[in-house]
């Protein structure tokens, strides 16, 4: 009964969100996007901040809610993996509710999923307006019930925007270096952020689903060597992409299949030597996929590309993966990608559907048990589901939604110092 009141809760969110007026984003707004010449030295250094207003607000026990707490929209400074250093928007949101557990008020380092790569789909927008409207793009924040429950119990929340998503630049779409260090130093940032309850003591959590399950994942094994100081204490790891080539083949031909442009592009952001494969390898219309690709959010990515094939795309009429197969310098740019060769010291739970139609189940599964196998402290919950739902992403979202109150309360646990149970001894066998 709880769970499916929290399913309805969600759907009913992205309902009204879509029946509610919108505002455009202001000048003003779009100023603060644009970084300095100059950044801080430091990763997770505050470039600026300033107020922003929560914007969302949804039913709850038969009143409208808006999120406890009160945003102030950041702007930190972060390392890519081209080791160059980028500006990065986010927001952090302290909550009004108190925190009543162990120690100092903690904090989450949310990665949302994904929103697509232009600028408009950033998620610090979407909060402020649950609905951005902008340059004709528009995004809904789909993620807001599992940060409304965060915020509730009193724990403070920090989201990142990623990099090249609401600041200039291209947006490097599960790109696990990017990714990984933005949800670290965006923890950094929030520490930094005057005039917050957090301290130095403050418990930090790292929770994401699917491209923000890929960044927590990213995050929780870069830690030891990236941001060591940071006082993690787990990370929720949901509907992983730990394996770009296997989920580029569950993706194709799917609701999301634009996401494998998006892919391309952010690849190509660090590696120009791939533009000879894609003249070898892509025809006229993949080609202006691609490019069409690089300012969508996902109902424009759904609209444009929703249900094709990569087959279109290519000179040889093959998948795009079976392509990349054959061309070893593009099957290790893809490979470079892999999450799971380095070991967290934190637990981590992965969660993945056991039909999911988006992001392979094996490659999540194969996550855990690579993670396992360097001996981290690993949680693997597969949630059984009796058929893919064919690309339409129902199988994909469906543990978003369902589980988020369960990975919420594995987090919080984390937060109050209980300590997490392995079962790497029993997920082999496990779906």
């Amino acid at each position: 009964m709880i769970r499916s009141t929290r399913v309805a809760a969600a759907v009913g969110v992205v309902l009204l969100s879509l029946l509610s007026p919108t505002t455009p984003a202001s000048a003003a707004e779009g100023d603060f996007y644009t970084p300095p010449a100059e950044l801080p030295a430091a990763n997770g250094a505050l470039v600026k901040a300033e107020p922003m207003k929560l914007g969302i607000s949804f039913p709850l026990g038969g009143r409208e809610t808006r999120l406890p707490g009160t945003a102030t929209r950041i702007m930190y400074r972060t390392t890519t993996e081209g080791g160059t250093a980028a500006a990065v928007s986010g927001v952090y949101i302290e909550p009004s509710k108190r925190w009543s557990g162990t120690g100092d008020r903690p904090l989450v380092s949310f990665s949302v999923g994904t929103q697509g790569v232009a600028d408009a789909c950033a998620p610090s927008k979407t909060l402020e307006r649950f609905v951005n409207v902008e340059n004709d793009k528009f995004m809904v924040g789909y993620e807001v019930p599992s940060i409304y429950g965060f915020l509730n119990d009193g724990v403070a929340v920090v989201v990142t925007d990623y990099v090249g998503l609401g600041t200039p630049g291209v947006h490097t779409y599960m790109n696990r270096i990017d990714q990984g260090n933005a949800v670290l130093d965006a923890a950094r940032a929030a520490l930094a952020l005057p005039g917050t309850s957090l301290t130095k003591r403050s418990g930090i959590g790292l929770y994401g689903y699917s491209q923000g399950g890929g960044a927590a994942g990213a995050a929780a094994e870069l830690a030891p060597t990236y941001a060591p100081e940071l006082n993690l204490k787990g990370a929720y790891v949901g509907g992983p992409p730990a394996n770009l080539f296997e989920v580029m083949k569950s993706v194709d031909g799917s609701l999301l299949t634009g996401a494998i442009p998006w892919s391309i592009n952010a690849l190509h952001a660090y590696r120009p030597e791939l533009t000879p494969y894609l003249d070898k390898l892509v025809n006229a219309e993949g080609r202006a996929a691609i490019e069409k690709s690089k300012e969508q959010c996902v109902a424009d990515a759904i609209l444009a590309f929703g249900l094709q094939k990569t087959s279109r795309w290519t000179r040889s009429g093959n998948l795009a993966a079976a392509d990349v197969a054959k061309e070893p310098t593009l099957l290790k740019a893809v490979d470079d990608q892999r999450i799971g060769r380095l070991k967290p010291t934190i637990p981590v739970q992965v969660l993945t559907g056991t039909k999911d139609d988006i992001v392979a189940h094996g490659q999540a599964k194969q996550l855990a048990l690579d993670w396992c196998a360097k001996g981290a402290n690993v949680t693997y919950r597969p949630v059984i589901q009796l058929a893919s739902s064919g690309g339409l992403m129902l199988t994909h979202l469906g543990p978003l939604l369902t589980q988020q109150g369960s990975a919420r309360d594995w987090v919080v646990d984390r937060l109050n110092g209980r300590p997490a149970s392995s079962n790497c001894s029993t997920a082999r066998l496990l779906p």
